[in-house]
């Protein structure tokens, strides 16, 4: 009898593992307790220690960088760091004028620069923010062409900004470049604004009207909506000059023949300077026209000045030859820019002071090259010409205080200045002169020192009462320091050079630099000297001066 298998045989097919639809892969397999569902309402920070790790004993953790001290209290801690001297809070004077306000801004820091009290604006958007940065972009630019400091355009485009309700903006001028970068708060993205300068002009009419309508900006009386400054900035740049073409020539014709009558010359060299002079400027027009850079406009107009001059020599006329030339030499020296340029080598604006002086070195250059190119001419023609009367001094002084009024007011009208303002720029520099004189002719002194003291009144008289009127102090203060440039000493040195005297004729030009820097000094130190006479921002007296590297 045969044993049967207990249980049923099962077919191979009955052995095969099962199919992948019928098992999960999140399914625990056979004999493994599934795990307990977690707490929902007690969830597990990240930060907590896990299960069986115990945290560290209290000694251990008081040699810890990260521990507080045993003294710490949460309770009883400061809000802030506070610095053992406290933290000044700055308040600026209303009272006090808005570029004085302004330049205080930009010299403290960020963080320090306090909030405007009060919005100026009704409206909770304000205005759009590309439209006032390209508002304050193109009153800059207005300011920047027109000869103003870099600080100075700086102060005013912060004024503008922050008068429309942008407090937290950051202006950058240099010599052909302004921007501006405005950001909302730390964590938005920053907008950025540029405009590049590509062309300079000289017009202080134009110039005071820019300083009119940021006036009317930053007054808190004064609703200026961005549209009405549009307008006005329009106005501005359509305004035509105050004097037409032929004033100005005419007026380069009377200045160089009152510099000729300063530096002892009569009623002959005066005509005969204004006649070179006039040459020169209708040269320098055409080359103008002809699309030249100003380097051979430069260049061009010194040059019917010196064939003057040595005209004179060759007919052996009893006059002043070198007065002619000086003469047509004090219409061409870039004075305007050397102030400028050093003004903003003295405020910290290395690159744009950089930049205007090498602007300055290439205008002198162009100068002497046209200058001596007649007179290397003359020179090989057999033509005399003597230096010696360059250096006699002359004393006429009712003559002299005449002529030196008489080339302030003609240096104002090529500035393009207001009729309001040439008397007084006029008055500026017959003091200017009478103090020059009175030092280096009278009393024998030094020429630079003399130069400087006089620049200084002209810059202190010229910043209090740029102050006063609420404008740009260079209407005041360009034309007033006409009598005071160097053209006797550079015609001196390029004769010695044209003579092949190349030490004495270097050492002339080195002179004429020294004048020239004792000049822009001098304005720059009267105009901060004014600033102590007016009332400033509290906080630009508490303000620390900037440390210096002492060779390390």
């Amino acid at each position: 009898m045969v044993a049967m298998p207990e249980g049923p045989e099962e077919a191979p097919e009955d052995r095969k593992p099962p199919s992948d639809e019928a098992r999960s892969a999140f399914i625990p397999p056979a004999g493994v307790e599934p795990p307990e569902p977690p707490e929902e309402e007690h969830p597990t920070s990240e930060f907590a220690l896990p299960q069986g790790l115990a945290a560290e004993p209290q000694a251990e953790q008081e040699g810890s960088a990260f521990a507080p001290p045993s003294t710490y209290s949460a309770q009883g801690s400061p809000p802030a760091f506070t610095p053992a001297y406290g933290i000044p809070m700055v308040r600026l004077s209303q009272d006090a004028p808005w570029q004085d306000r302004m330049r205080t801004m930009l010299r403290l820091p960020v963080g320090d620069r306090p909030v405007p009290e009060a919005p100026r604006k009704d409206d909770e958007t304000g205005p759009a923010v590309p439209r006032v940065l390209d508002l304050t972009l193109r009153i800059g630019e207005l300011l920047l062409a027109g000869g103003e400091g870099a600080e100075d355009v700086e102060a005013a485009m912060f004024a503008i900004c922050r008068s429309y309700g942008l407090d937290r903006c950051e202006p950058t001028v240099t010599f052909t470049l302004l921007s501006i970068t405005y950001q909302p708060s730390l964590v938005d993205d920053p907008v950025t604004a540029n405009r590049t300068v590509r062309r300079r002009g000289t017009d202080y009419t134009r110039l005071a009207a820019v300083y009119q309508l940021l006036a009317d900006i930053n007054d808190p009386e004064h609703e200026v909506a961005p549209e009405e400054a549009y307008r006005r900035l329009a106005e501005i740049r359509r305004n035509r000059h105050p004097y037409p073409g032929w004033a100005l020539t005419a007026a380069a014709g009377v200045l160089a023949g009152a510099a000729s009558v300063l530096l002892g010359g009569g009623p002959t060299v005066f005509f005969v300077a204004a006649l070179g002079a006039m040459l020169g400027d209708r040269l320098a027009w055409l080359c103008a026209g002809r699309g030249l850079p100003e380097f051979y406009q430069f260049l061009v107009a010194a040059m019917p000045p010196a064939a003057m001059g040595v005209a004179l020599t060759m007919l052996h006329a009893d006059l002043r030859p070198s007065a002619v030339i000086t003469g047509g030499l004090f219409a061409l020296i870039p004075g305007r820019a050397l102030v400028a340029a050093v003004q903003d080598g003295l405020t910290g604006f290395y690159i744009t002071a950089s930049a205007r002086l090498l602007e300055v070195a290439y205008f002198f250059v162009a100068i002497v090259v046209g200058v001596l190119s007649v007179l290397y001419l003359a020179v090989q023609f057999g033509a005399e010409l003597n230096p010696e009367g360059t250096l006699k001094a002359v004393e006429r002084p009712w003559v002299q205080i005449a002529a030196s009024m008489v080339l302030c007011a003609t240096f104002a009208i090529l500035l393009q200045q207001s009729r309001a303002t040439v008397l007084f720029a006029t008055l500026n520099g017959g003091v200017a002169w009478v103090v020059y004189a009175s030092i280096a002719v009278t009393a024998n002194g030094s020429t630079v020192m003399a130069t400087a003291v006089a620049a200084g009144l002209v810059g202190l008289f010229g910043q209090l009462t740029a102050r006063y009127h609420h404008t740009s102090s260079l209407p005041y203060v360009t034309a007033a320091i006409g009598p005071l440039l160097p053209g006797s000493a550079t015609y001196f040195g390029v004769l010695a050079i044209a003579q092949n005297n190349l030490d004495q004729g270097f050492a002339s030009l080195a002179k004429a630099a020294a004048l020239a820097l004792a000049i822009a000094i001098g304005v720059n130190l009267g105009g901060e000297l004014a600033r102590l006479f007016m009332q400033a921002p509290r906080a630009a007296a508490a303000r620390r001066a900037a440390k210096r590297t002492r060779g390390f």
